[in-house]
C-alpha cells in the first residue's frame, strides 16, 4: 500500500475502527518506511499483524487503502499458521523419536522462527544441552546458600537492578519471588562449581532461563551452560573473553573491509560488544521475544556464534557507521546502542552463513594476531623503562615467553574434538531441505556437543 493512502486512512474518521495496537503498528511502518528494512515476513509475524487483519476483515475492502481484500490477508495468515503447525509437528516428532533426534531439534531451533513457544523450549532446551530432566537434583534452601558466600552481595545488587528484565505489569510480589529464585540459582551453580567465577551480566542469562522453564530446570540448564558455552566468561581473568572478542574484527574485515578499516581508524576496539557477548544480548534487548529467539539459535550452535551475530549487527549498520564521526567516542556510542527494530531472522540467517564461510578455525590466526599486536604495543613502555634501569632484553625476553605461553593456551582453546560416530549419523540424518549453511552450523554444534550426550541419548 502506498504511504499516502495509509496516512489518509490512519488520520481519517475510520481510525476508531482499528485497535490502538494496530494503529501503533501502522505508525511504525509509516515512520520507518523502507529504511526500517522491515521485511514482509517480519511484518506478518509482528504481534500487531493479527489485529490489523481482524479489523480489516470487519471493515471490508472498501474502507481499506489500496483496495486490498480480507481474503488475501486471511490467506497470508492461514499460510503462516500452517507452516507453524508443520514445524511444531516436526519438533514433536524429533522429541518422540527413539533415540531423540537432537540434530533435527538443532535444525528447528536455528531455522526461521526458532522453537516458537516457551512450552516447546521447556522440552527442547534440555535436549540441546544434554540435560536429563528425569533426574533433576533438588534445590537447597536459600539460607544455607547465602551464608558466608563471597558472591552473595554482588549477586544481590545485580538482581535488584534487573527490574526491566521481568515482564511489564508483573505484580511486585511475583517479581520479588522470582528475584529470590534467581539469586538462589546463581549461588547454587557457583557453590557446586567452585572453579567458576561470577561476572556481572551472568544474571541476565540466568533470568532468561528462569522465566522460560522455571527454577528447578533452569538450575540444571544454567549449570550445564556455565561449564560449557559460558565457561570462558567465568574464568578468574578476562583473557579468554577478550580472545573471543578478538574474532569480531576479522569477521567484519572478511565481509566489509571498508567498515573494518573505518573502525580501526577510529580505534573503537571491541569493548562495545562485551555486554552483547557475555549476556547473549539479554542485557541490551528490551523485547523478550527477541531474547529467547536468539537463545534458541545460540543453544543449537557453536559457542562462538554470539560473536558472529555481533558482527552481523555491525555490518547491518554499515551506513550508520561510515556516516559517523571517525573517532572512538562517536563510533563507540553509536555501536553501543542496539536498534530495537532489527530484522532478527535475517541477521540470524546471515550469522549462520558467515560461520560457514569463515569458520573459527580460519580466523584463529587473525584473532591471535590482534592479541599479539596489542602485546607488542604494550611492551614499548617496559622497553623504555628497562633501557634506564636494566638490560632491555630482560623484559623483552620475559614478555616474549609470556606471549608464547598465551599463544599455546589459545591453540589449546581453539582445538576442538573432531566428529565421532554419533555426529556422523546425526548429520547423515539431516534432510536436504536444511540447506548448506544450516547443515554446517548444526554439524559444528554437534561436533562441539559434550561427550556425555552419548550417555543420555544413545
Amino acid at each position: 500500500h502506498s504511504r499516502k493512502r495509509w496516512e489518509r486512512f490512519v488520520h481519517s474518521e475510520n481510525q476508531h475502527l482499528v485497535s490502538p495496537e494496530a494503529l501503533d503498528f501502522l505508525d511504525k511502518l509509516l515512520r520507518y518506511d523502507h529504511q526500517s528494512r522491515l521485511t514482509a515476513r517480519e511484518a506478518m509475524e509482528h504481534p500487531y499483524f493479527y489485529p490489523i487483519v481482524k479489523d480489516q476483515a470487519r471493515m471490508g475492502s472498501s474502507n481499506m487503502p489500496g483496495g486490498s481484500t480480507p481474503v488475501s490477508s486471511a490467506s497470508m495468515m492461514s499460510d503462516f499458521d500452517s507452516k507453524k503447525k508443520r514445524k511444531v509437528a516436526e519438533i514433536y516428532q524429533a522429541l518422540n523419536s527413539d533415540p531423540i533426534d537432537v540434530a533435527a531439534l538443532r535444525r528447528m531451533a536455528i531455522s526461521e522462527g526458532g522453537l516458537l513457544t516457551d512450552e516447546i523450549r521447556c522440552k527442547v532446551w534440555p535436549k540441546l544441552l544434554s540435560v536429563n530432566t528425569d533426574d533433576l537434583p533438588p534445590l537447597p534452601a536459600g539460607k544455607e546458600l547465602r551464608e558466608d558466600n563471597k558472591d552473595y552481595q554482588q549477586v544481590l545488587l545485580d538482581v535488584r537492578r534487573s527490574l526491566r528484565r521481568f515482564p511489564p505489569g508483573m505484580p511486585d510480589e511475583q517479581r520479588e519471588g522470582l528475584q529470590e529464585e534467581l539469586i538462589d540459582i546463581i549461588l547454587h551453580v557457583l557453590k557446586r562449581n567452585p572453579q567458576l567465577h561470577y561476572y556481572q551480566g551472568y544474571h541476565d542469562i540466568v533470568v532468561t532461563f528462569l522465566l522460560v522453564v522455571g527454577d528447578r530446570l533452569a538450575t540444571a540448564l544454567v549449570e550445564k551452560l556455565s561449564t560449557h558455552h559460558l565457561r570462558d566468561f567465568m574464568d578468574p581473568t578476562m583473557d579468554n573473553t577478550k580472545h573471543i572478542l578478538n574474532y569480531l574484527m576479522p569477521i567484519i574485515d572478511q565481509v566489509n573491509p571498508e567498515v573494518h578499516d573505518f573502525m580501526q581508524s577510529a580505534e573503537v576496539g571491541t569493548i562495545f560488544a562485551l555486554s552483547w557477548l557475555i549476556t547473549w544480548f539479554g542485557h541490551v534487548l528490551s523485547d523478550f521475544r527477541h531474547v529467547v529467539r536468539l537463545y534458541d539459535f545460540f543453544l543449537a550452535c557453536h559457542p562462538l556464534m554470539p560473536i558472529y551475530f555481533a558482527a552481523v549487527i555491525v555490518l547491518y549498520r554499515e551506513q550508520e557507521v561510515l556516516d559517523c564521526e571517525c573517532d572512538m567516542a562517536s563510533v563507540h556510542h553509536l555501536l553501543s546502542q542496539i536498534p530495537q527494530d532489527l530484522p532478527y531472522e535475517t541477521l540470524i540467517s546471515r550469522a549462520g552463513d558467515l560461520f560457514v564461510q569463515f569458520p573459527p578455525s580460519e580466523l584463529a590466526r587473525e584473532a591471535a594476531q590482534q592479541q599479539a599486536e596489542r602485546t607488542a604495543a604494550s611492551t614499548f613502555k617496559d622497553f623504555e623503562l628497562a633501557s634506564v634501569q636494566q638490560r632491555p632484553d630482560t623484559v623483552l625476553r620475559q614478555r616474549f615467553r609470556e606471549r608464547l605461553r598465551g599463544e599455546e593456551r589459545t591453540k589449546s582453546i581453539l582445538t576442538k574434538p573432531r566428529t565421532n560416530r554419533f555426529v556422523k549419523l546425526a548429520v547423515m540424518g539431516l534432510t536436504v531441505a536444511l540447506g548448506a549453511a544450516a547443515l554446517a552450523v548444526v554439524k559444528s554444534a554437534l561436533e562441539w556437543a559434550p561427550k556425555f550426550e552419548l550417555q543420555i541419548f544413545p
